[in-house]
């Protein structure tokens, strides 16, 4: 999830001073920035985000610690994490309507790579190659940049996995939230 590659920086970087988007799960606040924006809604997902944007809306800035440590649970099994971006991407559309100044083309991107990722073989048999190339490559650099930074090759071939499935699930939620019920 912090590769440039996948979803990583999409959320701010070191150098985003003042408009980081933190997550609950990592991210400290002052008293004073609690209580004038009212602290978390009653969302289930996204209520960090809302909290974010609401933190902004009223002037206070969010910034990314580097050298800030921080430890927390991960989902355990990879059914879980589907679940886990299935209502993430789920609860991006209502976010992208309460707050529209923030809504990315970005955050189609899950949505468009698992379309595209579905056509590809459709596209090798009427022999148009370039889709699945493209994935190829776009699998191989992924492997690579895993391989690289966390010098496990198990890690590296599970990337590939975890990425399918965060854009999946993060694909589908996002779908549904546009066209579905909340």
């Amino acid at each position: 999830m912090t590769s440039f590659l996948t979803t990583g920086g999409i959320r701010g970087s070191k150098n985003s001073i003042g408009r980081f988007q933190p997550r609950s799960f990592n991210f400290g606040i002052s008293r004073w920035a609690f209580k004038i924006t009212g602290g978390f809604s009653d969302m289930k997902i996204g209520e960090d985000i809302d909290l974010t944007f609401r933190l902004w809306e009223n002037n206070f800035h969010t910034q990314f610690i580097e050298d800030a440590f921080v430890y927390h649970k991960r989902r355990t099994t990879l059914k879980q994490f589907f679940r886990q971006t299935f209502l993430f991407g789920n609860t991006r559309p209502l976010l992208n309507r309460k707050y529209p100044d923030t809504a990315k083309i970005t955050y189609w991107f899950p949505t468009l790579f698992i379309m595209f990722f579905v056509a590809s073989p459709v596209c090798l048999f009427f022999g148009f190659n370039l889709p699945a190339g493209l994935f190829v490559i776009y699998f191989v650099a992924l492997f690579l940049d895993s391989l690289l930074k966390n010098k496990n090759i198990s890690v590296a071939a599970i990337s590939i996995v975890t990425t399918l499935i965060q854009f999946t699930g993060y694909g589908l939620g996002f779908l549904k939230g546009l066209f579905g019920a909340n």
